[in-house]
C-alpha cells in the first residue's frame, strides 16, 4: 500500500518513501500556498527521519522557498514557531508506529492542513506538479524549542508544579529534552528514565502491559507524583498518577478544558461520554476521528462558543481561545501534548489533592482503547460493512455483549448498548491497524470487553487462522 493521507498526515513504509515521493509531495504542497514563500520544517528521532527531512529541504530550497530548519523538535513547538511566523511548515514523524513507517505532516501558515487541504495536494501529487518560487534561502533556526517553552513558563508561572516529583520517561520521545526543561522551570524535581538511543515506538492511546508494568514500578522506586511522556512527535501525552496508573487521554482533555475554563467542547465520537455528564461546558460537539475533523469542529461552533477547545482520546489537546492562568496562553490550533500534562497536574496541586483524587471526583464513565496490528485491510473493510448492515452476523457478533439500543457511524462502528456499555470498532487511518474501543460504568468492566471484543474481532480481520 503507498503512503497515503490518514487521520492526520501523510503515512507509509520508509521504503516507499523515497527521495522522489518525497520530492513530489513537496512541490505538490508548495503549489496549493498562496502568497508563502517560507516553509518551515523539523523530524522526529527516528533513524530514516533525518534524511528525509534534508530531502524536503534540498528539494524547497532549490524550488525556491525560504528553508527555515529547526531540527528535532517536537510537532506542536514546529507548528507554533511556524505559525507565528506566518509560515508553512512540514514536519517529519511517524508518530507512534514503529520505525519501518515515517510520514510528513502539512501545516499552512495558518495551521494544519484541512481534508480539503489533503485532496489538493494530492491531486498536484498526481499531476506532478512543479514549483517554482523567485529564490530559495537555507537557515537554521535553535529557538523554536526555546520559543515553546517560554509559552507554559509564562502561562503557569515559575511554582506551578513545586514539590512534585515527577519521572520523564525519555524512551523516544522528540520533546524528551523540552518536557525536562519546562517541567523544571515550572518548579517541579525531574527523574529522568529510561534513555534510549534506539526508536521505540509509544502509543500513549494503548499503553501496553509491559510498559504500564514498568510504570508502577517507576513510581514505586522513585516515589514519584507521576510519570510524564510524549508520543514520537510529542503531539500526544501520556500521564500517570503516583501509582504509575495511566490517566486517559480524554480524560485529561476534560480536566484541561477546565482548568482554562472553556466553555464549549469538541472532541472525536470515540471519547469518554464523561465529557457530556459535566455541566461545565455549554456545548459540546462529537467529530469524526482525526485533528482535521477536531479543527473543522472548532471553527464551526467558534462563532457562537469563541471560548472552544478541541481534544482527542490520544491526549491531543487544541486550544482555540487565549486563557489566562497566571499568566495569558495564547490559542494553539494543533495537538499538542504539554498543556494536558502540566494543566491536570497543576489543578491537583492548585486544590491540594493527588492526581487520582481529582480524576476520582469526574463522573464514573470508564474507557479502554486497544488495537489489533498486522490486519487484513479488506477483511477488515468487509468485516465493519457486514456490521453495519442489519444482518444475522451482526446480532451474532454482539450477542454476547447485549442487544444493541443505537449506532453511530460518525466513524466507524459504535454501537451503544442496553446494558450500558458502548463498543466501539474502526480501522486505524494511517496505519495496519485496527483501533477497538470500549466503555462502561466500571473499569474493570471497561476493560474486561475490551479482551472479549478483541478476541472476537481477531478472526474476522487477520490472516491467522
Amino acid at each position: 500500500m503507498p503512503p497515503s493521507f490518514g487521520t492526520s498526515g501523510l503515512r507509509g513504509l520508509v521504503t516507499e518513501l523515497t527521495d522522489e515521493l518525497v520530492s513530489d509531495y513537496v512541490h505538490a504542497f508548495l503549489s496549493t500556498l498562496c502568497d508563502c514563500n517560507t516553509i518551515y520544517v523539523a523530524r522526529d528521532l527516528r533513524p530514516s527521519s533525518p534524511h528525509i527531512a534534508r530531502t524536503i529541504c534540498l528539494v524547497a530550497d532549490s524550488a525556491g522557498v525560504d528553508v527555515v530548519d529547526c531540527g528535532a523538535i517536537g510537532t506542536p513547538a514546529l507548528a507554533l514557531s511556524a505559525m507565528t511566523a506566518g509560515a508553512a511548515a512540514i514536519m517529519v514523524t511517524g508518530s507512534h508506529i514503529p520505525a519501518d513507517r515515517n510520514g510528513l505532516k502539512f501545516y499552512r501558515p495558518e495551521g494544519e492542513i484541512s481534508k480539503t487541504d489533503e485532496a489538493e495536494i494530492s491531486k498536484a501529487y498526481a499531476a506532478r506538479t512543479r514549483y517554482e518560487g523567485a529564490a530559495g534561502s537555507y537557515t537554521v533556526n535553535t529557538d523554536a524549542e526555546l520559543f515553546y517553552t517560554r509559552r507554559y513558563i509564562r502561562a503557569f508561572g515559575n511554582s506551578a508544579l513545586s514539590g512534585l516529583r515527577l519521572g520523564v520517561y525519555r524512551h523516544s520521545s522528540v520533546a524528551r529534552d523540552t518536557m525536562e526543561t519546562i517541567l523544571k522551570a515550572l518548579g517541579a524535581k525531574i527523574i529522568p528514565l529510561a534513555h534510549s538511543d534506539i526508536f521505540i515506538p509509544v502509543d500513549t492511546e494503548a499503553v501496553d502491559i509491559q510498559t504500564r508494568t514498568q510504570l508502577t514500578k517507576w513510581c514505586r522506586d522513585h516515589a514519584l507524583d507521576a510519570v510524564v511522556s510524549t508520543d514520537g512527535d510529542a503531539d500526544r501525552p501520556m500521564l500517570t498518577d503516583a501509582t504509575g496508573k495511566v490517566v486517559l487521554g480524554d480524560v485529561l482533555g476534560v480536566l484541561t478544558a477546565r482548568v482554562l475554563k472553556a466553555k464549549a467542547v469538541v472532541t472525536p465520537v470515540s471519547s469518554n461520554d464523561m465529557v457530556r455528564r459535566l455541566s461545565d461546558f455549554d456545548a459540546v460537539h462529537l467529530s469524526r476521528i482525526g485533528s482535521p475533523f477536531v479543527i473543522a469542529g472548532m471553527d464551526a461552533i467558534h462563532h457562537d462558543h469563541p471560548n472552544v477547545v478541541g481534544f482527542e482520546p490520544n491526549g491531543g489537546f487544541l486550544l482555540g481561545f487565549e486563557a489566562l492562568i497566571k499568566g495569558p496562553l495564547p490559542p494553539l490550533i494543533t495537538r499538542d501534548s504539554m498543556l494536558p500534562i502540566i494543566a491536570p497536574l497543576y489543578a491537583a496541586k492548585s486544590s491540594k489533592q493527588s492526581l487520582s483524587q481529582l480524576v476520582a471526583d469526574l463522573p464514573p464513565c470508564f474507557t479502554a482503547a486497544d488495537r489489533i496490528q498486522n490486519i487484513n485491510r479488506t477483511k477488515a473493510v468487509t468485516f465493519l460493512s457486514r456490521l453495519v448492515e442489519k444482518n444475522p452476523e451482526r446480532t451474532a457478533f454482539f450477542r454476547p455483549f447485549g442487544q444493541i439500543e443505537s449506532i453511530d457511524l460518525t466513524d466507524g462502528f459504535r454501537a451503544n448498548l442496553a446494558t450500558g456499555d458502548v463498543i466501539h470498532l474502526r480501522p486505524s487511518g494511517n496505519a495496519p491497524e485496527f483501533r477497538i474501543y470500549t466503555q462502561s460504568d466500571s473499569e474493570t468492566r471497561a476493560q474486561e470487553v475490551m479482551a472479549q471484543v478483541k478476541n472476537a474481532v481477531t478472526p474476522h480481520i487477520t490472516n491467522s487462522p
